[in-house]
């Protein structure tokens, strides 16, 4: 596992997938054989979460190689983080309830044992165990195995799922606000009410081939329970009619300018925004916080590369530009809460995929699936 963090990487390993790897995809993206053998996955959410490929780069790519029947289960799963974003997006409340109650539980377990045990990997769970070296070792985990371990946290060692999601948060290279919290909501049972995932001995075993043993879980237990429901906003997602000659500010989840929407426009000097430990909640862990400072410095070359004006600053500084901005919309998360928070006026502009995808999202995805074809007919 090695996560150049380069958009040439990147694109490099887009290719070798789809080359070698995407005929086999559906019939083999459920199993982890391991962080030494990621052939039948693509391994390019790192990539996607921060901008430097697009959904659409991968699906258009997918389809200069095979049809839309042999590949749909990919763009599926491509679009699923599409669909995460564009559900919270309707619904911001649900991000800022999570992290209200994740500063209560966390002062609450500080001193418990097994939470401490959990994050430490030092429980009777072989397989748990390992996923967690794996996650801080690689920061990355095989999907199938992101959701066993969010369902044996929270099922059978008991742990309330607000702080597997913070441990999620603080490590993986792939991890967003949308993804991850809803992810997590879903394997509880809350995000779907009633209707949890439960870890098994003999899924973990079939789709690891057997690499563990050792695995008695809680097979039964019921879904958690919230009492807190969350109706879809009729939100607007539009761009200025009227584009003036002012700033841009580019956030980590951006960090491909040259293939956005808004690559043909004029902007007086773009600010590529690094946002550190110091104005978040959930603290990320070291290699994280330097994986992510890595990408926006390839940005910041290949923009170099352009003759563009740039400049990395800290979020914190954003509050000195005395000029009107506009920023690629951050999306629901820690960047935009200090925006908020901050009332800092900028005018955000939304990519197209998002604009046309995000008013799907006010269901489930099994709703949202249905308009993928429409989709990809309007983007390719």
């Amino acid at each position: 596992m090695n996560f150049v963090p380069s958009r040439a990487s990147a694109i490099e390993n887009l290719n070798k997938f789809v080359e070698n790897n995407l005929s086999d995809y559906s019939r083999l993206r459920n199993f982890d054989f391991g962080p030494k053998n990621r052939s039948n996955i693509s391994c390019l959410s790192p990539y996607i979460t921060h901008g430097i490929i697009s959904e659409l780069e991968l699906i258009k790519k997918s389809l200069s190689k095979f049809s839309f029947l042999k590949n749909e289960k990919f763009i599926q799963e491509v679009l699923w983080r599409t669909y995460w974003k564009g559900w919270l997006e309707l619904r911001p409340n649900v991000w800022t309830d999570y992290l209200n109650e994740l500063k209560k539980i966390r002062e609450d377990f500080k001193d418990n044992a097994n939470y401490k045990n959990a994050i430490e990997g030092k429980t009777d769970i072989e397989c748990f165990n390992q996923w967690v070296k794996e996650l801080k070792e690689n920061n990355y985990l095989h999907n199938h195995a992101r959701m066993w371990f969010a369902s044996i946290w929270i099922f059978t060692l008991d742990l309330p799922w607000q702080l597997g999601a913070e441990v999620f948060m603080k490590h993986l290279y792939d991890g967003d606000a949308a993804a991850n919290t809803l992810g997590w909501r879903w394997v509880a049972g809350i995000q779907t009410q009633g209707k949890n995932y439960l870890a098994s001995e003999w899924n973990i075993k079939k789709f690891t081939n057997n690499r563990f043993s050792n695995i008695k879980l809680n097979e039964n237990a019921p879904s958690k329970i919230s009492s807190k429901t969350y109706a879809a906003s009729k939100l607007e997602f539009n761009n200025p009619q009227n584009f003036k000659e002012k700033n841009l500010l580019i956030f980590d989840n951006s960090l491909s300018f040259e293939i956005s929407d808004f690559n043909n426009l004029k902007f007086k000097k773009i600010f590529l925004i690094s946002n550190k430990n110091e104005n978040r909640i959930i603290k990320l862990s070291e290699k994280l916080i330097k994986f992510k400072s890595k990408l926006i410095e390839d940005q910041k070359k290949r923009l170099e590369e352009k003759s563009i004006n740039s400049e990395i600053i800290d979020l914190s500084e954003i509050q000195n530009i005395n000029e009107s901005s506009y920023g690629l919309y951050p999306t629901v998360g820690e960047n935009l809460d200090f925006i908020n928070i901050n009332d800092l006026k900028i005018e955000f502009l939304y990519r197209k995929l998002d604009q046309f995808s995000w008013q799907y999202c006010n269901k489930g995805f099994f709703n949202f699936k249905n308009y993928i074809p429409k989709i990809i007919t309007t983007f390719n």
